[in-house]
């Protein structure tokens, strides 16, 4: 189950790793980084991924030439990257084994969806359910961004509940105030570090009121916030 939870990252520009892994990492997934394409075939020889997104224009070995050698071992779904869209490019890609082809720039939500597509077929288990989070005296319904904490629903702002969701979905992970603002205000948000110290707040007394809940939500001094449930 853990490699099918695990993805190739093989991009050379900083900036575009960190938008996918915020995205993948927000879904369950596990991201490893590559920024060339020699670096990605040591990892691909060093360890079991359930996908591989690999952009086109690479150093040291284009991702044309990266796609070629994995699949001459490998059989691992293949998202291939690019900035150009012409027909003759997406049909050299799919003709060198890859599954899927995207041209930059594109929506990282329709990314998450074509890979959770391939993963369906290739590696069922790697999609797994996580619509509703529960937790004791909690629950967290993300296709009803409903909350109920003992029992009765607490009212949450949007922000409020992309937050409470995203540090539950990451359960026991510390996350620094600047993590938090790019990945649930946006990675382009440019805000008040004390906008995530009030929403933490906010939460605190909405669950506090309603009975449980609040306890969960541990601030880290010096550091951050992490959803912690105490065994």
């Amino acid at each position: 189950m853990a490699q099918c939870k695990k993805i190739l990252v093989v991009e050379d520009e900083a900036r575009m790793r960190d938008l996918l892994r915020l995205y993948l990492e927000r879904e369950g997934f596990t991201v490893v980084e590559a920024a060339d394409g020699r670096r990605a075939l040591e990892k691909i020889a060093q360890e079991e991924f359930a996908l591989v997104i690999l952009d086109v224009m690479l150093p040291e070995l284009d991702g044309w030439t990266v796609c070629r050698k994995i699949r001459r071992t490998r059989d691992v779904p293949i998202i291939m990257l690019t900035a150009r869209g012409e027909e003759i490019d997406r049909l050299t890609g799919f003709e060198l084994g890859a599954d899927d082809y995207v041209v930059k720039p594109f929506s990282p939500r329709e990314l998450v969806m074509r890979i959770k597509a391939l993963l369906r077929r290739a590696c069922p288990q790697a999609v797994e359910n996580r619509e509703v989070l529960t937790f004791p005296g909690l629950s967290i319904n993300r296709p009803a961004r409903r909350v109920e904490a003992a029992g009765q629903e607490v009212p949450l702002t949007p922000k409020e509940y992309d937050l409470l969701y995203f540090l539950a979905s990451q359960a026991g992970r510390v996350f620094t105030r600047e993590q938090l603002l790019e990945q649930v205000w946006g990675y382009d948000f440019y805000g008040d570090l004390r906008t995530v110290d009030t929403h933490i707040k906010n939460l605190r007394e909405k669950l506090k009121k309603a009975g449980q809940g609040a306890e969960y939500l541990v601030t880290v001094w010096g550091v951050g916030y992490k959803f912690e449930v105490k065994a």
